[in-house]
C-alpha cells in the first residue's frame, strides 16, 4: 500500500475506513515489517524528544550563541502569566512553545525536524496546545504526528521541503500545512477536512521566501514559525466549520512546486536576498562571521 498524493492518500483512508493517522501507521508497519506497537511507540518517542525541546527552550532567557535570538519563549511565558494578552490562552501557548523548539534548535539542542529543522517549531508547537487546551488523551496526540507525517510524505514526494530547493515556503509552508491536517484529525476531524485544512495552510504561505540573515536559522526563521501555528490553527478551524479550500491540496503543492522552480537563487537560503540584504541584515552578517558587508549602489 503506498499513496503519491493526497487524492490517493483520501481514497485509501475511504477504502479502509480509517483516517490519515491510522492509514501511515498501517503504511509503515506494511513497509519496516515491524508491529504496529513498535512504530506507535517509536513515534511516542519523538513526541517526548519534542516536549523536552519544549521545556528547555522556555526555561532558558540566555540569548543563543549568535546572540540574534533566544529568551523568546521565556518573555511570552512571562506575559501570559500578566494575563493581559490579546489572542488568547491557546494561541499564546502556541507561540511559546513555537519559539522554544526553534530556540533550542538555535542552541544546538536536540529538536525533531518536522520537516526540517528550521520548521521544527510548527508542529510541536500546535500538538503541544492543544495538550494544554484540551483533554485529548496523550496516544492521540502521537497519532497526530502520524497525520503530519502522511501530510509531509506526500508533499516531498511531489514538491519540496527545503529552503535551498523551494524557499521557506517548503519548509515553514509544508510544516504549517501538516500541523493544521493534524490538528483536524486530534480534533476529530474527517480525512476530507484534514486535507482543506492542510490545502488552505500552504495557500497562505505560498511565495514565502528563504532569506535567512547571516545564513543562520533564527532571523527570521524562528518567528515565521510562531506566524506558522497561528495559521496552523486558524486553518483547522475553518476546515472543522465545513470551508473547504476552492483549489485542492495536490494543486496547492503543485503550484509551490512551480513558485519555488521560478524563484530566483537569492531568494532560496542563500543569504544573499531579502531580509538577509538589508543594512541591518548585512551588519550582523558582518559581527557574526566577520565578513565585509555587501555595499549597495
Amino acid at each position: 500500500m503506498d499513496f503519491q498524493s493526497i487524492k490517493d492518500l483520501l481514497q485509501h483512508c475511504q477504502d479502509k475506513n480509517v483516517n490519515i493517522g491510522e492509514l501511515m501507521l498501517e503504511t509503515e508497519a506494511a513497509k519496516t515489517g515491524r508491529d504496529r506497537e513498535d512504530i506507535f511507540e517509536m513515534m511516542k518517542e519523538r513526541l517526548l524528544k519534542m516536549k523536552e525541546a519544549i521545556d528547555a527552550g522556555i526555561s532558558d532567557p540566555s540569548p543563543t550563541p549568535s546572540g540574534i535570538s533566544g529568551g523568546d519563549a521565556y518573555k511570552m511565558q512571562k506575559y501570559k502569566e500578566k494575563g493581559s494578552y490579546l489572542t488568547g490562552s491557546l494561541m499564546i501557548d502556541a507561540m511559546k512553545y513555537a519559539f522554544a523548539t526553534s530556540e533550542t534548535n538555535a542552541r544546538m539542542g536536540v529538536i525533531v525536524a518536522t520537516p526540517t529543522a528550521g520548521s521544527a517549531g510548527v508542529l510541536p508547537g500546535c500538538i503541544f496546545t492543544l495538550k494544554e487546551n484540551t483533554d485529548i488523551p496523550f496516544d492521540r496526540l502521537v497519532m497526530g504526528l502520524f497525520t503530519a507525517s502522511a501530510i509531509g510524505y506526500v508533499i516531498a514526494n511531489r514538491s519540496f521541503i527545503s529552503g535551498a530547493a523551494g524557499g521557506c515556503q517548503a519548509e515553514i509552508g509544508s510544516a504549517t500545512a501538516m500541523a493544521s491536517a493534524a490538528i483536524v484529525e486530534m480534533r476529530g476531524g474527517t480525512p476530507e477536512q484534514a486535507a482543506h485544512a492542510g490545502a488552505m495552510a500552504l495557500k497562505s504561505l505560498l511565495g514565502l521566501v528563504c532569506d535567512p540573515v547571516a545564513g543562520l536559522v533564527e532571523v527570521p526563521c524562528i518567528k515565521r514559525n510562531v506566524i506558522g501555528t497561528s495559521i496552523a490553527f486558524t486553518s483547522a478551524d475553518m476546515a472543522l466549520a465545513g470551508l473547504e479550500s476552492r483549489i485542492s491540496f495536490d494543486e496547492v503543492i503543485g503550484a509551490m512546486y512551480d513558485i519555488g522552480k521560478s524563484m530566483p537563487r537569492t531568494l532560496k537560503e542563500t543569504a544573499l536576498g531579502g531580509l538577509a540584504a538589508t543594512p541591518t541584515g548585512e551588519e550582523i552578517k558582518e559581527r557574526i562571521m566577520g565578513k565585509p558587508c555587501l555595499k549597495r549602489a
